[in-house]
């Protein structure tokens, strides 16, 4: 019965991460954006975020965060959420499920801990500036 159900690969659609200056903070601050850069347009698209890992040695991880997008068309972007600096040095983990047609899109992006820094950025397809990418 499992063997009947396709699950098609994601393709052409990924999360950046890019920073960019907060007024409200006074300084510079990372955003997830949800790039599609595909030629359809995503729909019922739901995003749900959440951190873990160890610090100092002890288990930590953050509350689950849900996302909810009605419709990211082709080749645009979508802002996300804010990603506090006290959680870079943990795993954030994003589930994306969305739809193309009546067809299921699932898949997990992980940005690995301490790796959303200035330096490992690269320049984010139709963003066009320097964000860490995840695919």
């Amino acid at each position: 019965m499992k063997s009947d159900i396709l699950i098609p690969e994601v393709e052409n659609v990924f999360l950046a991460a890019v920073p960019e200056w907060s007024d409200d903070f006074n300084a510079s601050v990372w955003y997830v954006y949800l790039v599609n850069d595909s030629d359809y347009d995503l729909d019922n698209v739901m995003l749900v975020s959440k951190a873990f890992g160890t610090i100092d040695g002890e288990m930590k991880k953050t509350s689950l965060l849900r996302h909810a997008f009605v419709k990211v068309p082709a080749v645009s972007v979508q802002k996300v959420e804010l990603i506090d600096e006290s959680v870079l040095q943990l795993n954030n983990e994003f589930m994306l499920t969305y739809f193309i047609g009546n067809t299921l899109f699932d898949k997990k992006f992980t940005f690995l801990k301490n790796s959303i820094n200035a330096g490992a950025t690269e320049e984010v397809p139709i963003l066009f500036v320097n964000g860490v990418v995840v695919k």
